[in-house]
């Protein structure tokens, strides 16, 4: 079970006042967990010691709150299990805010107005269509509206967030802010066009067997607004799934935080640490969970935050008409917008509550083959070869009143929340709070197998360079190169078992 030693960790910020330390869940409405149910749930979610059949409830992956899988490519479109009826009815409006088309200020539809000036898409559900995973520009003939290049620049002493112990401080590029938008509305140029190509090499697996990866070269065509700033951070993003966002909002601080070890005491290699980011709502230092980087505190500041860079939209966090542009941008800034009628803002806090509902409530899939011989051969594999070292496997929510689909559940979301440092094939190079260039947090694994189907592709990591879940376990080093050396090491057979393992998930 957690041995809790997060509290030490947490009064490096001094917001520690009790023996359970909620570092950031003051977003949350909890009952804390007593001794005898802290030993309980510790019990639950201990390691597997034998791997012939499954774990209790394991096929359930989302406790109550998990659904049946679809067959057609619609299973991340489901509202959660065990919602009631008026807050199935709540998930709908929130669908539709996510689903709604944003359209140029000013409008006769003024619920529907503000888009831009410049921006990545239209619609929340462009970047993730069904609830699924975005895609890199495939050649010079497919788009870039599920991708997207962050950008930033070293901050200055301004710019640092003093709170926050380790703060990387960055500020956007001074022209072309927090992100490149690719479209625009008539009369403003686009800020660039993304064009990606890639190299390819082999790597040798054991058994006479080779894997081909492929490493994207992202360049940046047709700037509109001159030239990028000389010392400019560039962090090419996929559009992350989007299923069960909710249950990992509710998973205790406290739980998330004992699974550091940033000097790797225990001697395996893994490092994780929490990346603690500055809440918009909260004013105040929060575990980051949400994002790549974990650059965001709470859902419904990422909710805003995407709102804001990815399709010019203000909200009550982030309440610019004009979304991400620039002082430099002079007519994007000065363009007509949605705001200052009855919403205030483009999107009100009713509406930006809709949106983050309903992407709390994007319900997880069961699992499928849970008592396969070769799956459960595969799920020994990944806790033998280390990879449940950051996927940890399993949680239990807090219990939460007023968020009763949430409460207190098992979920089995194969992520422990935390940076890693995955090496320089992968890093970007571009800090985000505590997080380095070479820093990524652990994506969760629920629902992997389900992406060819609801995506249309099997694209992964960060920035969708590996086709396959081959290539994206080949892609890990730094504290994963152990684990990734002991796959290319083991017996084929051994390897198809831990690959149909993740399929599973």
């Amino acid at each position: 079970m957690p041995t809790y030693r997060s509290i030490a960790s947490a009064a490096v910020f001094g917001l520690c006042a009790t023996s359970v330390c909620a570092l950031d869940d003051r977003h949350l409405d909890f009952v804390p967990r007593s001794e005898t149910e802290a030993a309980r749930v510790g019990a639950v979610i201990a390691p597997p010691t034998e791997f012939s059949q499954p774990q209790a409830y394991e096929a359930r992956t989302a406790g109550a709150a998990t659904v049946p899988v679809r067959a057609d490519n619609q299973p991340f479109k489901q509202p959660s299990a065990n919602l009631d009826a008026d807050s199935g009815l709540d998930f709908r409006l929130g669908e539709a805010m996510f689903e709604k088309l944003w359209v140029s200020a000013p409008s006769s539809t003024l619920a529907s107005d503000g888009l831009g000036p410049l921006y990545n898409a239209r619609a929340c559900q462009s970047c993730h269509l069904r609830g699924g995973r975005g895609h890199a520009p495939d050649g010079p003939e497919d788009d870039a509206i599920s991708f997207a290049l962050k950008l930033s620049v070293p901050g200055t002493q301004s710019e640092q967030i003093y709170e926050i112990e380790g703060f990387l401080a960055t500020r956007p590029e001074p022209t072309y802010g927090t992100q490149l938008q690719d479209f625009s509305l008539p009369g403003h140029p686009a800020e660039a066009r993304i064009e990606t190509r890639y190299e390819t090499f082999e790597v040798a697996l054991s058994g006479g067997q080779s894997a081909e990866l492929r490493r994207p070269i992202f360049e940046v065509k047709d700037l509109g607004y001159g030239p990028l700033d000389s010392e400019v951070m560039i962090s090419p993003r996929v559009a992350p799934q989007m299923i069960g966002l909710g249950l990992l909002e509710a998973i205790p601080a406290v739980d998330i935080l004992a699974g550091e070890d940033p000097e790797d005491v225990d001697g395996d290699g893994v490092s994780g640490r929490a990346n603690i980011v500055w809440s918009v709502e909260y004013q105040r230092p929060m575990l980051g969970r949400f994002g790549l980087k974990a650059g965001a505190p709470t859902l419904r500041q990422q909710t805003a935050g995407a709102f804001a860079a990815d399709i010019g939209i203000s909200t009550s966090l982030f309440p610019a008409g004009h979304g991400d542009c620039s002082s430099r941008q002079e007519a994007c800034v000065t363009a007509p917008h949605g705001d200052k009628d009855v919403r205030n803002f483009e999107v009100d806090d009713a509406g930006l509550a809709l949106t983050t509902f309903y992407s709390a409530n994007l319900a997880v899939p069961a699992r499928r083959n849970v008592g396969d011989a070769q799956v459960l051969r595969g799920k020994e594999l990944f806790h033998s070869t280390g990879c449940a070292s950051c996927h940890t496997p399993n949680f239990v929510t807090h219990r939460l009143p007023n968020q009763p689909a949430q409460s207190f559940q098992l979920i089995w979301p194969y992520t422990d929340m935390l940076l890693h440092d995955m090496g320089a094939g992968l890093a970007d190079g571009r800090p985000e709070a505590r997080a380095t260039g070479r820093e990524w947090r652990t994506p969760p694994l629920w629902g992997v197998g389900l992406t060819k189907r609801v995506s249309g592709h099997s694209h992964f990591l960060h920035d969708g360079r590996a086709r396959s879940l081959l290539e994206a376990v080949l892609w890990h080093g730094g504290e994963a190169e152990v684990m990734k050396t002991r796959v290319i090491d083991m017996p084929p057979a051994d390897r198809a078992a831990l690959i149909r393992f993740l399929e599973s998930l």
